[in-house]
Formats: structure tokens, sequence, C-alpha cells
């Protein structure tokens, strides 16, 4: 019913922004992996709320509890099942909201499709539901860095009007996290802070891109036709809320390119490995990954929950106005960062599975 995700490595998220908790279940995680409550509470901390001053207020810890799947700190190849039990919650903030539509946002939706809907912060179509998914991707990015040493970056790129020049090639964690909006340029994220800043005291909201770079993905993952794998990292990103528009390397600007101009010329380096001179291509190549580095971005659209007063209807259709309580980030895309990056890791962790189990066997 859409809350599952992958096909070897499994996950299915969860609970409501309100409810006791949130969290996964993790199926078809590999026995044997050495992994700690506190490796992926590190990936929690970087999505929590509150963790600044231009995030949501709300104030939750987020810490994870392993409830199976572990066993003397290593998973057993069973179902692994996380939680992360809602503290502060206030439900009342939203009673409004309970008859009166949030414009673009998911309360209308919902009602058309289930005739029901849990409206206290949006219930299940919160941000707070992508717990789950930072938790399983913090088991996923350390698989594929200790069985294939990928590394996976994510940062702010833009916001608004705001654009960020950055070397995805060489650009390090470090350098996401110097500053709490998570772009690694420095000038940069001094004018976006500000920016929102502003928008948080006029009541409004802003959107921006999340870039995302993928380093040492072994030649061969994803699947020709409708497994490719800039396929499913599409289908996993966009699948994050507020998320509205994706691109692969050259992107839509490669639509102003000639294919002379466009193609990546191929050559073999010193080690005899087959490399593109360029990486137009963003690192996959008719659906499979070619070696080079992964480079994706992610539009977010600004928050739809504003404390500004909009035109709406109620669930009846009589027309009126909203100015929504309640506490929500005036700009995702610092928390989105590790929402991006966790996306990413469970897309490429579950075509290295599929990879190992379909083309090597017989191959090294």
């Amino acid at each position: 019913m859409g809350n599952t995700f992958g096909h070897l490595f499994r996950v299915t998220t969860f609970g409501e922004s309100h409810g006791g908790a949130v969290g996964v279940i993790i199926d078809g995680c590999p026995p044997l992996l050495e992994i700690s409550p506190e490796e992926i509470q590190v990936e929690l901390d970087r999505r929590r709320p509150g963790q600044s001053k231009i995030t949501t207020p709300r104030k939750e810890s987020d810490t994870c509890e392993i409830l199976s799947g572990m066993f003397e700190g290593k998973t057993l190849g069973t179902p692994i099942a996380i939680m992360v039990r809602n503290q502060d919650t206030r439900p009342q903030d939203y009673e409004e909201m309970s008859v009166t539509y949030r414009p673009s946002h998911a309360d209308a939706t919902y009602d058309a499709k289930y005739g029901i809907r849990n409206w206290q912060g949006g219930g299940r179509s919160s941000a707070r539901e992508t717990i789950g998914r930072v938790a399983a991707g913090a088991i996923a990015k350390k698989i594929l860095h200790q069985v294939a040493g990928v590394e996976i970056v994510g940062y702010v790129k833009q916001i608004k009007d705001l654009e960020a020049n950055i070397d995805p090639h060489t650009v390090t964690l470090a350098q996401v996290e110097s500053n709490i909006v998570r772009c690694p340029n420095a000038e940069s994220a001094e004018a976006m802070i500000k920016l929102i800043e502003q928008v948080t005291r006029e009541k409004d909201s802003i959107g921006g891109v999340v870039e995302c770079v993928a380093r040492n993905v072994p030649k061969g993952l994803g699947s020709p036709v409708f497994d490719k794998l800039e396929a499913d990292l599409a289908k996993g990103v966009m699948s994050l809320p507020a998320s509205k528009g994706f691109e692969i390397g050259s992107g839509f600007a490669g639509t102003l390119l000639t294919g002379s101009q466009h193609n990546d010329e191929f050559y073999t380096d010193a080690a005899g490995n087959i490399r593109t001179t360029t990486n137009r291509s963003g690192g996959i190549q008719g659906g499979i990954a070619n070696g080079e580095d992964i480079v994706i971005r992610v539009a977010f659209k600004p928050t739809a929950t504003i404390g500004k007063e909009q035109k709406t209807v109620n669930r009846e259709g009589a027309e009126t106005t909203l100015a929504a309580k309640g506490r929500h980030d005036p700009c995702v895309l610092p928390r989105a960062v590790p929402m991006v990056e966790a996306m990413v890791a469970l897309v490429l962790c579950d075509h290295l599975l599929r990879d190992r189990g379909q083309c090597r066997v017989f191959t090294p």
C-alpha cells in the first residue's frame, strides 16, 4: 500500500507525526554486519527537528530503539525493527486543520483517498515519517561503505534564487556539516541563513535544491528497462515530502547541448580502467552505473504550512481562510540533506544485493 520500498533490501516505515512512535522494519539486511545504535543515531541527529534557529522548534531527541534483528552488535539476517518515540506532541495546534485544508498540503488528497486522516501534524504525510528512512539509510550506508567503499554526500546547493558553486567530486561531509544550513560554501551559506531568517519573520517559507554525490559506486549496478538505476533513484528521492523535481548529471541543461557536446568520451586510465573524460551522464549510462561519480539533484518546494493567512476551503467545501498554527520548517532543505542521502543509500544497497545475486554467481 505504498509503505514499502526496495526489492532485496526492503524497508517499511510506520507511524504518524503526533502518534505514539514512528519507525521502520528492514528486511533483507545481510547477517553479520556490525552496527550500533550510536551509528544510526548520528544520522537521526542530522535529521531531527529543533537542531538550529532555521528549523522547526519542535523538540525531539529522536532516540532510536532497536527492537529486533540484532544480537551482540551484529545483524542476524532477520527483520530489523527500529522505533523512535514521539515526545513533544501538540495535537491541539492542529484542531483548526482537522476541518480546514492547508493549501498545497496533503490534507485534501488524503481525505479524498481514504475518507479519514490523522490531522495532527499531518499524520502520515508529515516529514516525521522519514525517520524510518534515515535509520534504514544508516545501515545501507554502512553496507555500501564496507563492501564497496561507497561514499554518499548530500548538501544544499540552492535556496530560492541563491545558488552555491560546489564541486561534487571533492566536497566533504565535514564541509557540509560546518554550518546549520548544510551548504559547504561558507559565503553562500551565510546568505542562505539570512534569507531563511527573513522568510521566518514574514511567516512564509521557501524551497531550493539538494545535490547529492555517490562516489566509488561499483560498475554494473542497475538493471535495463524498468529498473534503471536513475529511475529507482528518482522514485526514491521523489517519494520524499515536498520533493518536486529530479535531475541527474547534466539534467535539463543537457537539452541545450548537441550530442557531440554532451557525450562523455571514453579513455583508459593508468590502471587499465575504462573511464569517461567528462561526467554529463551523472555516473549512469543505459540505466547502469559506469563507475563514475553519481550526481543527482532534488528540488524541494516551499513548506506548505505557513503562518500567513490564505484562502482555502473546509471539508464541506465552504470557502474560508487559514493562518496555520503549529511548528514547521520555514525551509526544508537543511534537514532534507540526510533524507536524500538515505534514499540514495537505500537504492544503491538494494541494487548492490541484486547485482551480487544475479551477476556475480559465476564471475568474481
